[in-house]
């Protein structure tokens, strides 16, 4: 796991949260973002960002509604809008990232979104997250079947 890439991870939840939170699309989320990141003197606690959120957000929201399908179906117990906002975004990132982002191993996807939890959420939403994506794991190859 290189350090720019858990990075990238951390800042595309924190724009898939705050695009959840405030009910705006996240790439408009992300281009604000990226626009106070630019300008001649951005504030010091202005996060910059990377190629790598960018290519999270923008696969994010090309498979969102898919993504929000998938953890409905097989969160048990849980309907997405009834789930914690922390535990639904680290849900839908890790989601894009274990199903559509080839290059990155299933295990460092899972542990990624597992540290997210720990960091943002609540002490149940570690292992919550880690099952939920596991199961996806586990039916990953129908999962990239039913796209076709």
């Amino acid at each position: 796991m290189s350090a720019a890439r858990s990075k990238a991870r951390t800042r595309a939840f924190q724009i898939l949260f705050e695009a959840d939170h405030r009910g705006v699309d996240p790439q408009q989320v992300l281009a604000d973002w990226v626009a106070r990141a630019r300008e001649p003197k951005p504030d010091e606690g202005t996060p910059q960002v990377g190629e790598y959120t960018m290519e999270l957000i923008e696969g994010y929201v090309q498979y969102a509604r898919r993504i929000d399908d998938l953890i409905e179906q097989y969160a048990v117990g849980w309907t997405l809008d009834r789930m914690p906002i922390v535990d639904r975004n680290v849900l839908r990132l890790g989601a894009y990232e274990l199903i559509w982002e080839d290059g990155v191993p299933d295990a460092v996807v899972l542990d990624e979104a597992v540290e997210i939890a720990k960091e943002f959420s609540t002490d149940e939403s570690p292992s919550f997250v880690n099952g939920l994506l596991g199961r996806l794991k586990d039916l990953k190859p129908s999962l990239r079947r039913d796209e076709s």
